[in-house]
């Protein structure tokens, strides 16, 4: 039994991996297992893993058919045996002591059961900037701070066998926010978290489809406060806290789904969304680009063009 098992789903990623996994057998802590869990790739991911498995006898390698990054991650915790659970996905890599300084964490605060840290982006506009504040003056993240901020928890996270024993794995359903609906039913069953504010991850973001990715985001965070919702009832503030916020993302998944709308040429439907945010309380700005997308829609599509290309890519 290892201490740390590094749960790694991978899916069409043979050009990162093998730095993904080289960074966990750079670690100064050498007492961990890494399950590599195939999701069903359609190019040479599998072939790429199976040599680098070859090479340690702590790497184990697991093959399913596509089922989405829950699932890979899921069937990678049913096979894990360590104390301690560490999420790493195949196109990220940690620095040496990454291990190391999350395990410290744990050891200095055994009341701690989750810990959370810090890196820099890995391509796109962001390469090389810090994903989380450094240093971080943010309150240690609880269920109202984890609520109220959805980027208080980042995806390079350790936490203990506990948690997953007693929440269970990650929701299949979904396709994305899956660790938000992570941390928030952790943080509801009252598991304590920590932060590891120092950078020593690298997370990678890439910027192909903008739009469509903001967009099944936003829906996904909304589903969660769906499924979360009922979980709140008999906790006011933290349920006003959800409500806020589901209004909040409410108006930027409208926002999201005219942008991809517009970017797609088709005004119509960017023209609905437009008007159903300007009628929650969109301001001036939005009323007219809605009036614009009614009538003179070809301007807006030249306006939003030219200010997608000058921002490179953003709105």
């Amino acid at each position: 039994m290892a201490t740390v098992s590094v749960i790694m789903p991978a899916y069409n990623v043979a050009e990162y991996i093998r730095a993904a996994v080289d960074s966990v057998k750079a670690q100064t802590v050498a007492d961990w297992e890494l399950l590599i869990v195939d999701d069903g790739s359609t190019d040479t991911t599998y072939g790429v893993a199976q040599r680098l498995a070859a090479t340690d006898a702590r790497i184990k390698l697991l093959k399913k058919s596509n089922g989405g990054i829950s699932t890979a991650r899921n069937t990678a915790l049913l096979a894990s045996t360590g104390d301690f659970i560490a999420i790493l996905d195949s196109d990220d890599k940690w620095e040496p002591t990454y291990l190391a300084e999350q395990l410290a964490i744990f050891a200095l605060h055994p009341e701690v059961d989750i810990v959370t840290g810090n890196g820099w982006f890995l391509d796109g506009r962001l390469d090389g900037q810090v994903a989380r504040p450094y240093p971080d003056r943010r309150p240690e993240p609880t269920l109202q701070t984890i609520l109220a901020d959805e980027t208080s928890i980042f995806i390079m996270s350790v936490f203990r066998r506990r948690v997953y024993e007693t929440i269970g794995g990650f929701d299949e359903g979904f396709r994305s926010n899956e660790d938000y609906d992570f941390w928030l039913r952790a943080a509801i069953a009252g598991f304590r978290f920590r932060r590891n504010d120092r950078p020593l991850c690298h997370y990678r973001r890439r910027d192909d489809s903008v739009s469509a990715v903001d967009t099944r985001m936003l829906t996904g965070i909304l589903r969660v406060y769906d499924k979360i919702r009922p979980l709140l009832a008999d906790r006011a503030v933290e349920l006003k806290i959800l409500e806020a916020q589901t209004a909040r993302f409410e108006r930027e998944s409208l926002a999201a789904h005219a942008r991809q709308a517009l970017s797609e040429g088709d005004v119509a439907t960017a023209a609905a969304h437009l008007s159903a945010l300007y009628a929650q309380g969109g301001g001036p700005a939005i009323g007219v680009a809605s009036f614009m997308a009614r009538h003179t829609p070809w301007l807006l599509a030249r306006a939003f063009q030219l200010r997608r290309t000058y921002y490179h890519g953003a709105l």
